[in-house]
């Protein structure tokens, strides 16, 4: 069964050259769900695959106020929720304050990260002049889906089985205003306690907070910066979160005018603070480490004396454009060009005893948004899921599999005009180990013009989807996703095992 929910109308003007506004990243105007036949399934859905795979996906419906980054659209979400060895797909919008306000007016109010000086009216993130879209994260917590953007906004809350927007936190939300809460939310599988940061341009430039298995704020606390941050991600242990102050933030002196321009500090090192799940900013252990930045950790845990940070870093963030008559959708796309960036597989190791940081690659390819099974986050593990990227564009091209016990590597690449997104790790019902169970992903085929789900034996991704979902619209280029297992649908429940 096809049902279509809902239709907006898209007012992006057909002359608007802009290419993330096209192909792939091409904005979709209506909502569905679909089951049964409207699924067409290539080999059989698992059986004991049961939960929701809900991938975030930024989808501009107005023509923007000035020119339109990839990261400013509309929140969309897309889900496939999988029980009994069947599927049942729905795509939404989040229904934020600005999505609304502006279906209102018909036309976009807010202007999006490449024009934050032309804002008419109050906005959200740590700049405090975009829309509120919800577009680039989302986590199962508490029994609901949780979106925000990575610049800090309102957190969101979404029913994690209708896609329906609920609205911004009720329990929490309004404790945290203005700076709402950054994307990457950490959720510890043995508590059910989940970890945020935000960050803005006013002293103390951060904070830090956890809420409990039943959604109420347990603890929020100022973290003090040297100045101004643009951190990304964070990470948890058993007893440790690490927040990042890294070198990569606005030109002071610019910034002062009101002039946001990105600078890589090269002379400035990497910060680490390490801090206990509950402490406060005089609890903060500082390591220093080489000038980088990092958008997307794999995953964090103790070892003896040392926390063990392991992420995608990048030594040359913000590179100087080589081609000075490059048109600036040329430049945009060299920003967003991990392969111009470097982003590799890295590991961090804090003494706490002695204070020393130890760092390394663990990898020399170019690879980017790292996953793990939810059940060992913040915990001792073995397999990191990661995206490959096609040189030169925004658009993820494949798999890796790292196994960092034996330094053994898989691959899979979807091949041309097949774009990925965010994989999630899905554990088999009665599955023990890390890879006893799953690897799904979308996949959004151009050749066909429709959206895939595939679905790999997460032990062996070389082998190619055991199963692949045809949906029956185009996906367009998404962020990030979850995986919310069966028995986190309605809440976190207790866990006594690994």
């Amino acid at each position: 069964m096809l049902e279509l929910f809902n239709r907006v109308k898209l007012t992006i003007s057909p002359e608007n050259d802009n290419p993330f506004l096209q192909g792939p990243y091409a904005p979709i105007a209506d909502e569905i769900t679909a089951t049964g036949d409207a699924l067409r399934v290539i080999g059989d859905i698992p059986r004991d695959l049961h939960g929701v795979y809900v991938r975030n996906s930024h989808n501009q419906v107005h023509e923007s106020i000035g020119m339109y980054h990839p990261f400013d659209g509309d929140g969309m979400l897309h889900a496939l929720a999988f029980e009994d060895g069947k599927a049942e797909y729905r795509n939404r919008f989040i229904r934020t304050t600005g999505w609304y306000a502006e279906q209102a007016a018909g036309r976009a109010l807010w202007p999006g990260l490449t024009a934050p000086r032309e804002y008419r009216r109050r906005g959200w993130g740590s700049i405090g002049a975009m829309k509120d879209n919800a577009g680039t994260d989302v986590i199962a917590h508490a029994g609901k889906l949780l979106a925000s953007m990575s610049q800090c906004s309102e957190p969101y809350r979404i029913d994690p089985r209708t896609l329906e927007t609920i609205g911004p936190d009720q329990d929490w939300g309004r404790d945290i205003q203005p700076e709402g809460a950054c994307s990457h939310f950490k959720v510890d599988p043995d508590t059910g306690e989940m970890m945020f940061f935000n960050f803005g341009e006013h002293a103390p430039f951060m904070r830090y907070g956890v809420v409990s298995p039943d959604n109420k704020l347990l603890h929020y606390t100022p973290i003090e910066l040297p100045g101004p941050r643009w951190p990304h991600d964070m990470g948890i242990t058993a007893n440790y979160t690490i927040l990042h102050d890294l070198p990569l933030f606005f030109d002071t002196e610019l910034l002062a005018r009101g002039n946001h321009r990105l600078r890589f500090h090269r002379d400035v090192p990497s910060r680490f603070g390490i801090i206990p799940r509950h402490g406060e900013n005089r609890d903060v252990r500082w390591f220093e480490a080489t000038p980088c930045y990092i958008l997307h950790l794999s995953n964090c845990y103790e070892e003896g004396d040392e926390v063990v940070q392991d992420g995608c870093i990048s030594l040359d963030p913000h590179p100087p454009q080589r081609n000075s008559g490059a048109t600036r959708y040329e430049k945009m796309r060299s920003m967003l060009d991990k392969h111009t960036t470097r982003t590799r597989m890295y590991r961090w190791r804090f003494n706490l005893r002695t204070g020393e940081t130890k760092e390394a690659f663990l990898d020399d390819e170019v690879t980017e948004f790292p996953v793990v099974d939810n059940r060992i986050v913040g915990r001792p593990y073995r397999y990191s899921y990661n995206v490959l990227f096609e040189p030169g564009q925004w658009l993820m091209s494949g798999l890796k599999r790292y196994d960092l016990l034996t330094g053994a590597q898989q691959r899979y690449e979807y091949g041309p005009g097949r774009h990925g997104s965010e994989p999630q790790v899905a554990r088999r019902l009665g599955g023990k180990a890390e890879d006893d169970g799953y690897l799904v992903v979308f996949v959004a085929n151009m050749n066909t013009d429709l959206g895939e789900c595939l679905i790999f034996d997460a032990a062996d991704i070389t082998k190619g989807p055991i199963c692949t979902i045809v949906l029956p619209q185009r996906l367009n280029i998404g962020t990030h996703a979850c995986w919310i297992e069966g028995n986190r649908l309605d809440g976190e429940p207790q866990r006594t095992a690994s």
